[in-house]
């Protein structure tokens, strides 16, 4: 079996890049809508979200570096065009969206979304002992599942 430089095999680190480029497009897809919705949310709970929103995004820009620089690690090259990010993106593109219940489901469906990517690059880092991609993906899935459960206890709140 053919090993890179780090001691990973080659064909399964080739998957594993294309996996990592399909997150990166989904987080930039995720990325901008969190900028769309920190732009235009509207109503009393503005001033909260408004600064929460951009909690968000500001960690998903930095999400957006950590998955790139991965690919890169692995021996791939990051999409890095809007078009690559549209064809490979599977999230809901938030258009418009000023109403606060509307723009935290968007965030809960999308983290949702992005986690079904995560543990699926979990999984197959795992089976070729990716530990680098694997801590990446641990790190995501448990910061990510935490921001969906104080999202829905906000969603509770409101309704």
């Amino acid at each position: 079996m053919k090993t890179n430089i780090l001691g990973l095999p080659v064909k399964e680190s080739e998957l594993i890049v294309r996996e990592l480029n399909v997150l990166l497009s989904n987080f930039q897809v995720y990325y901008q809508n969190l900028r769309g919705i920190h732009w235009n949310i509207r109503g009393k709970r503005f001033f909260d979200l408004h600064v929460k929103f951009e909690e968000l995004y500001t960690d998903a820009q930095i999400k957006i570096d950590l998955i790139a620089e991965r690919v890169l690690t692995v021996g791939g090259t990051p999409l890095h065009t809007f078009e690559d990010y549209i064809n490979n993106n599977q999230l809901v593109v938030g258009k418009n969206i000023s109403n606060d219940e509307k723009a935290v489901h968007l965030i809960v469906t999308s983290l949702s979304h992005l986690l079904k990517i995560e543990r699926e690059i979990l999984n197959k880092a795992g089976e070729i002992n990716d530990e680098g991609t694997n801590s990446m993906m641990s790190d995501f899935i448990s910061e990510q599942e935490k921001t969906i459960w104080m999202m829905q206890a906000w969603l509770e709140e409101s309704l």
